[in-house]
């Protein structure tokens, strides 16, 4: 019995003091946790709003969000590397426009103003940024207007 209360001892004291237990942000009902780049290997990017149908010529809404996430998978918010946006997958020919490069803030790239001006099915986006791992988006459809 004694065992057992030493664990919970030892876990209790590294629960406390592991800097990744609060909760940075919500964005769009998403609440992220983090610290600040905590983990030693190389930084992922991930969606976390993927893009959705939208038409050609129309913003994508809601705005795509990307985390940069330490090796730990947890938020880095020290992460200082603009995040690139292109498109991955274009089944049909279609330019991508608006804020392409964004500066994470506290782990997070929203691109809100991208707009794909061809319709088509299949598009893949894709999320690129110097000392990460680069992501791919969901497959979505843009429609005609």
């Amino acid at each position: 019995m004694r065992f057992w209360h030493v664990t919970v001892a030892l876990a209790t004291v590294v629960t406390a003091a592991c800097p990744y237990d609060s909760v940075l942000s919500s964005t769009q009902g998403i609440a992220i946790s983090g610290g600040g780049g905590g983990g030693t290997g190389t930084d992922a990017l991930s969606f976390i709003v993927q893009p959705g149908t939208t038409t050609a010529g129309n913003i994508i809404t809601p705005a795509v969000i990307v985390a940069v996430r330490d090796s730990l998978g947890t938020p880095d918010s020290s992460y200082t590397q603009s995040v690139t946006m292109s498109i991955g997958i274009n089944p049909v020919g279609g330019r991508l426009s608006g804020t392409l490069s964004v500066v994470p803030v506290n782990g997070l790239a929203s691109f809100g103003d991208l707009v794909i001006d061809q319709s088509g099915a299949g598009y893949v986006l894709r999320a690129d940024s110097p000392n990460a791992h680069t992501a791919s988006s969901a497959s979505f459809t843009v429609l005609a207007p």
